[in-house]
């Protein structure tokens, strides 16, 4: 299952939403050419299996000592839960924050200190929540081997703050391979790929939406 095939089926179902023209604002206030919202796969069968087995796939490949696969919250949970079924192996998440009742947990699942454990992600970004998890689990005494996630923008300060989590993460599809795709199917205009790219290394720089 190719990266190429990943960025179709994400596109196909607006999963990944491309529009350089009018740009979405973020609550910060950035304006972005690209929206996504990876959820979408849980509705579209087709697509959530070939994400899910790429998922399995990069465990596998890159990870094959996996003992325990833990979801981001919330967008990571339900891949979580899907992989560890096809996987058969044990399943939890990591809260935004501890519950303010009961047992107060942060971390919901049975973790053995010492497991090796693969955090499943949807989308990385600036990878913030990706190692807030990562390091809550850290602190648990989870042995975390690395993160398997479905989209990366490879924004250089996501690609910074994981190497300063000494946290390794590997993707199903990546934004380089999306626009591609995204021009060839005719989502977007050839110019646009450009721009787009240009968010990507400077997203706080409105200069991507001018001309090339």
């Amino acid at each position: 299952m190719s990266k190429q095939e990943i960025a179709r089926g994400l596109l196909s179902i607006g999963a990944v939403f491309l529009r350089p023209e009018d740009p979405f604002t973020w609550a910060s206030g950035i304006q972005s050419p690209i929206y996504c919202d990876n959820r979408l796969t849980l509705t579209a069968p087709d697509v959530r299996i070939k994400v899910e087995q790429g998922l399995v796939r990069i465990i596998q490949e890159c990870y094959p000592d996996c003992q325990l696969v833990m979801g981001t919250s919330t967008a990571g949970i339900a891949h979580a839960a899907i992989v560890g079924h096809l996987m058969n192996l044990p399943m939890g998440y990591v809260r935004g924050s501890r519950k303010d009742h009961g047992r107060t947990n942060q971390i919901e699942g049975k973790l053995v200190p010492g497991e090796k454990t693969v955090v499943i992600e949807d989308l990385i970004s600036t990878a913030g929540s990706c190692c807030e998890t990562v390091e809550i689990l850290r602190e648990a005494g989870a042995e975390v081997l690395g993160v398997a996630s479905i989209f990366t923008y490879g924004m250089q300060k996501g690609l910074d703050r994981l190497a300063e989590h000494n946290t390794e993460n590997h993707s199903l599809c990546d934004l380089d391979t999306l626009v591609e795709v995204a021009v060839e199917a005719g989502y977007i205009k050839p110019e646009d790929k450009n721009k787009i790219l240009r968010f990507r290394k400077n997203p706080s720089d409105g200069g991507w939406m001018k001309e090339d």
